[in-house]
């Protein structure tokens, strides 16, 4: 068994961090305090974005920004495939239908094309997944959803830091009425677990704030009719909530976001150079003049090396190099393919996974672990290829 160890993706935390934690729990409230908002505000500021609400995950974040594009039984909402399973099931949580769209022929992102041969009357909302931090052509979906008077969230759970090719930020609702996050540990930024919704909007941000939490809602007026601990639930919420403590830990990533991104764009740019002229598999195409924040190092297999896929990863785990493949197209599950969903809905997506392999990238990889991950794939797909 290898003496290495690397995962495809893993969380960085210092003192700096475990201080903030630490306050946190010393102070008077652990939750429902003021971490929360003070976390929000500054998130909301990296992002461009006027407001920001914090969540328990970035799939509570998915949910809460359904019912806010209002999606409810018989509507439908177009996303890609190549994502995980939540931002599709968050669609059908809200009552409405996932139709999927396939993937570009050099994208691995939603093809704007293939969005418009989805639409239909009852088209509520478009989701872009921003795969693996590559930011998709938000400036053509977002002509075609204005065209036809469809709303817009932007799934960037993997895009902390990315940027669009006309150069605003990821999460600053340029294109788009939400913005969705994740700050799970495998991500930019962790809070542990936890999530967010962005928006521009005043009256949604305060909606937001009602459904995180139960769809009670504290008013000036109400309070100074009935007593100062009064309040109201007013629609159908959930316990989405946030701590202090996750909080506390956000705010204190998040003032290393910029080093990360940094750090993870040199790492890409080592796998560049060290894969240059291989004649295994492509590289990951950023294009477009778009920044990504390199989720992770998405190859993807030329055709006769991919039936060996499976052989190819057993090999990697066993020199130590925990490799992921992102994603299977969600209507492939069973639990999709029981709602009705059929194979060969999007081929391009279906190809590209059954050729994709993720390669570790996170902040904290050294050199020779980024070296070590080239070499040994490298030298196990010259082995399999002479198999």
């Amino acid at each position: 068994m290898s003496k290495y160890e690397i995962p495809y993706g893993r969380h960085s935390i210092d003192q700096n961090d475990i201080d903030a934690v630490v306050s946190a729990l010393r102070g008077d409230r652990i939750t429902q305090g003021g971490k929360v908002e003070e976390f929000e505000k500054v998130l909301s500021s990296y992002c461009g974005s006027k407001y920001a609400v914090a969540v328990s995950s970035g799939t509570a974040a998915l949910h809460l920004a359904c019912i806010i594009a209002g999606v409810k039984a018989g509507d439908e909402v177009i996303t890609t495939p190549i994502t995980f399973a939540a931002t599709s099931n968050m669609v059908l949580l809200a009552g409405g239908k996932t139709v999927f769209a396939d993937i570009g022929h050099r994208s691995m992102n939603i093809d704007p094309e293939e969005i418009v041969k989805k639409i239909t009357k009852k088209t509520k909302a478009i989701i872009p997944v921003h795969f693996s931090g590559f930011p998709c052509d938000m400036d053509k979906i977002s002509k075609i959803a204005r065209e036809k008077g469809i709303f817009i969230i932007e799934d960037a759970c993997h895009a902390l830091g990315a940027k669009y090719a006309s150069g605003e930020t990821v999460g600053s609702n340029t294109y788009c009425g939400l913005t969705v996050l994740s700050f799970h540990p495998v991500k930019h930024i962790t809070t542990g677990e936890g999530g967010a919704v962005l928006t521009n909007d005043y009256q949604t941000y305060k909606r937001l704030i009602g459904l995180r939490s139960h769809g009670i809602y504290r008013t000036n007026e109400s309070q100074k009719e009935q007593g100062l601990w009064y309040y109201e639930m007013m629609e159908l919420g959930f316990n989405y909530r946030i701590t202090d403590i996750q909080c506390a830990l956000g705010i204190s990533q998040l003032k290393k976001s910029d080093v990360f991104l940094q750090q993870r764009t040199e790492i890409a740019g080592q796998y560049n150079r060290l894969f240059d002229k291989n004649s295994f598999f492509t590289l990951p195409f950023e294009g477009y003049e778009i920044k990504s924040s390199w989720h992770f190092y998405p190859i993807k297999l030329i055709n006769s090396m991919i039936k060996q896929k499976r052989e190819i990863v057993e090999e990697l785990y066993n020199r130590g190099i925990f490799v992921q493949s992102h994603y299977i197209p969600v209507y492939l599950h069973p639990y999709y393919q029981s709602l009705g969903y059929g194979k060969g809905i999007c081929p391009r997506a279906e190809e590209f996974f059954n050729g994709e392999i993720s390669l570790p990238l996170f902040p904290t990889m050294r050199d020779d672990d980024v070296e070590y991950v080239a070499k040994n794939f490298l030298d196990i797909l010259k082995k399999m290829q002479v198999e």
